[in-house]
């Protein structure tokens, strides 16, 4: 039997992510997959369709919205991708129980905020020019396995170059926790 992977999206949800089929398809040999649209776990409201509004929702219960409804789906042991906001909602839930294996988020730059760390296999990418990434110090502080990508913005995870790398980093990962 395959280990499950669940798919954690960015702020957008499954409106605006296309680029996730691309991890699908390089992964799906290995893994049982579960999409999860953020919007969804955490019951934002898309009729304002803005990254200002659903961000907004997100930072003031969204958040937490998320975790709850991720902890009531998922009770057996699972591996995470996560991208932006999926890679919070992914951390907390972890924090408060959630059976996890291996972590890998993407873009995730609220992790920023946190003080508490988690155990088990974690890999943190972010672009080099995400403005909002945590300071080296963070990563450092925290002995959290992480890498920089050169030359790319927030949603670099987007570009197909950037998902082979990633896709490769986790099925190579998971092979020496198997």
């Amino acid at each position: 039997m395959k280990p499950k992977l669940i798919i954690l999206s960015d702020l957008w949800g499954k409106e605006k992510s296309d680029w996730v089929s691309a991890y699908v398809e390089l992964l799906k040999d290995k893994f049982e997959i579960q999409y999860y649209d953020c919007c969804e776990l955490g019951e934002i409201d898309k009729t304002n369709y803005s990254e200002e509004s659903l961000h907004r929702q997100f930072i003031n219960g969204g958040i937490e919205k998320g975790v709850e409804n991720l902890l009531k789906t998922e009770k057996n042991q699972v591996d995470i991708l996560a991208f932006s906001i999926g890679g919070t909602i992914a951390w907390k839930a972890t924090l408060k129980g959630l059976n996890v294996r291996s972590l890998f988020a993407v873009s995730s730059t609220r992790l920023r905020y946190e003080n508490e760390i988690l155990n088990g296999v974690i890999k943190l990418y972010y672009g080099e020019n995400d403005i909002n990434k945590p300071k080296h110090n963070w990563l450092e502080k925290h002995s959290i396995d992480f890498e920089i990508i050169k030359n790319k913005e927030h949603d670099f995870y987007t570009e197909i170059d950037c998902t082979t790398l990633i896709c490769n980093e986790i099925l190579k990962k998971i092979h020496t926790i198997c």
